[in-house]
């Protein structure tokens, strides 16, 4: 198939990115991967070590070929367009102007995909912001059996729950459109805190493996969209 046959060259890291949105290439390397700066007061800086945490995990485990180094970019920014997977994360508020939510929806229809994962505290502003970028799609919970929770580890219940925040189960909610996962949202989990550096939360070794192989799963399933 097709998509196998791509995931294999991601996993080799000898994918090179469509010129039409992807199309300036980090030094020698495949990707890179950018964590997004957003306006409105919210720490869009937390987790300083999950981002390159993941990649390095990534880069040993599925041997591909990702920049150690992660970039930073405004959700209007022309430089957007370089970056195929873009995490966002915070616990508080979040702010895209009417410019900021055009040039991101156009990032997302032209294979772009973003990754929203709460920090705690950031739902009520994400939800708002994201209807701006797609007034005509809902946030709809993803079922287990979507790929993305088995491209290349197993989670047959979906997110790993990695830090308590309100006790309730962890959610992955999607933005699809025309049939394409285009935006995951980790609630309830914390995801981008289990690939934080250990001494950072005292995570048990167990959680923080499961939270670096979700990850790995999401930026996977990015990269296999891919064109």
């Amino acid at each position: 198939m097709l998509k196998d046959w791509i995931i294999s060259l991601i996993l080799m890291g000898s994918v090179a990115m469509s010129t039409s949105v992807f199309g300036q290439r980090a030094s020698s390397y495949s990707f890179q991967v950018a964590k997004m700066k957003y306006g409105g007061g919210g720490d869009w800086y937390a987790n300083k070590t999950s981002l390159p945490n993941l990649i390095n995990f990534c880069n040993r485990n599925l041997k591909t070929n990702l920049n150690p180094e992660e970039a930073v970019v405004e959700p209007g920014s022309v430089e957007i367009f370089q970056y195929p997977f873009v995490h966002l994360t915070g616990h508080g508020n979040v702010v895209f102007s009417q410019d900021d939510a055009a040039n991101l929806r156009k990032y997302l229809l032209g294979g772009g995909f973003l990754h929203l994962d709460d920090n705690f505290g950031m739902d009520k502003f994400i939800r708002r912001e994201m209807k701006k970028v797609f007034p005509e799609l809902d946030f709809v919970e993803i079922p287990f059996s979507h790929p993305v929770y088995h491209i290349k580890y197993n989670f047959a219940q979906g997110l790993p729950k990695v830090h308590q925040h309100d006790g309730k189960p962890p959610q992955g909610f999607g933005l699809f459109y025309q049939g394409r996962l285009v935006c995951f949202y980790s609630y309830e989990c914390d995801l981008g805190n289990g690939w934080e550096d250990q001494s950072v939360y005292n995570d048990p070794e167990p959680v923080r493996q499961q939270a670096l192989q979700m990850g790995a799963n999401l930026l996977l399933y990015a990269l296999s969209q891919v064109n």
